[in-house]
C-alpha cells in the first residue's frame, strides 16, 4: 500500500468536456486526512486468496451469468447471446456462467491473468474481500485525491494530454468503439493491474483498465452541499460509484478516464471491466504492524 499524505485539494470539474448530468461539477476545496491505498486495483491472485480462505461466492456467481463485452465473445456466445443484449448498449452481452474465473464464459479462465485486475464483482464482492482484508473501499473524495496523484485540477493523472510526447499512458479504446481497436496501446482487454507508469503517489492505472467502486452512493448534486473535510458521499440511493473509466472508454462515447470523471452502476452489477482497489485509515494500519 502507498501512503497518500491527505491536505486540502480541489475536486470535481466544470470543463466543456465532462458530463453535467453526472454531477462533475462544482469545482470545491476537499481536505482529507492521510489514508494508505493499494498500489493496483485487487488481482485476481489476490482475490483467489480470499476465496480459498472463505469460500465466499460472488454475486455473479449466484445469479449463475455476468455480463461481457461482445468483442471477447466467440462467434457462436455472440450468435447465442443475440436476445441476451443491453438496449442501447448492444455491445454488453449476457453470458451465462461468466464470473471473475471464467470472464468470458464457461471454457475461459484466469490462468495467465493472475496479475490481472479480479472482474466480474460487484460492490457487495468487494466489500465482503475488505473486511477479509481488515480493509475498505475508498471514499469518492479519496479516490480523486489519490488519482490526482499531487497535481491540481489536470485531466489526467500525469497532466492534461491524453498521450504525452505520443505514448500510450492508459489502457482504452484505440479505434471505432464498439467494432474495431487498433490496440495502439498494447491491450485488447484488461491489462496487468500494475501496467503503465505510476502516478505521484506510486499507484497504478488510476485511469483506464478497469472501472473502480467507491464507497458512496450517488447523487449528482451531491457536489453542491458536500463536507468540506473527508465527505463520506450522499444518503442511500439505488446506484454505488465507481471511478477512473475502462479499457472500453473512448472519447466518442465514454471519455470518462479523467481523474474527475464520474460514474455509478446498481451495487449488485458485474462486467468485465469493473473491479475495486482498497485503502485503510492511517490508524489502522499502524496498529496492525505493531501487533506483528
Amino acid at each position: 500500500m502507498k501512503l497518500i499524505p491527505g491536505g486540502e485539494f480541489l475536486m470535481g470539474n466544470e470543463g466543456d468536456y465532462g458530463f453535467p448530468a453526472d454531477g462533475e461539477g462544482p469545482v470545491h476545496a476537499v481536505t482529507l486526512a492521510p489514508f494508505y491505498m493499494d498500489a493496483t486495483c485487487v488481482t485476481n491472485e489476490q482475490f483467489n486468496a480470499f476465496i480459498n480462505a472463505t469460500h465466499y461466492k460472488t454475486e455473479s456467481e449466484r445469479f449463475g451469468w455476468s455480463f461481457v463485452f461482445q468483442g471477447h465473445l466467440a462467434p457462436a456466445q455472440q450468435a447465442a447471446a443475440v436476445r441476451s443484449r443491453v438496449l442501447g448498449s448492444e455491445w454488453w452481452c449476457r453470458i451465462d456462467g461468466a464470473t471473475w474465473r471464467h470472464p468470458e464464459g464457461p471454457g475461459t479462465n484466469i490462468k495467465k491473468r493472475w496479475g490481472h485486475p479480479v472482474v466480474h464483482v460487484s460492490w457487495h464482492d468487494a466489500i465482503a474481500y475488505c473486511a477479509w482484508a481488515g480493509k475498505r473501499l475508498p471514499t469518492e473524495a479519496e479516490w480523486e485525491f489519490a488519482a490526482r496523484g499531487g497535481l491540481v485540477q489536470k485531466r489526467f493523472p500525469w497532466g492534461d494530454e491524453l498521450e504525452p510526447n505520443s505514448k500510450h499512458r492508459m489502457n482504452v479504446w484505440q479505434g471505432t468503439f464498439p467494432t474495431q481497436n487498433s490496440e495502439a496501446d498494447g491491450h485488447y482487454g484488461p491489462a496487468p493491474a500494475k501496467c503503465f507508469p505510476a502516478n505521484g503517489y506510486g499507484l497504478y492505472n488510476m485511469t483506464g483498465n478497469v472501472w473502480e467502486w467507491v464507497w458512496d452512493w450517488f447523487d449528482p448534486g451531491y457536489y453542491k452541499v458536500s463536507p468540506a473535510t473527508n465527505p463520506t458521499g450522499p444518503a442511500a440511493t439505488d446506484r454505488r460509484m465507481m471511478r477512473g473509466g475502462s479499457y472500453l472508454c473512448h472519447s466518442s462515447y465514454c471519455n470518462r478516464y479523467r481523474t474527475d470523471a464520474r460514474s455509478s452502476n446498481t451495487p449488485d452489477s458485474a462486467t468485465t471491466n469493473l473491479g475495486f482497489r482498497c485503502v485503510r485509515d492511517v490508524d489502522s494500519l499502524q496498529i496492525v504492524e505493531r501487533d506483528r
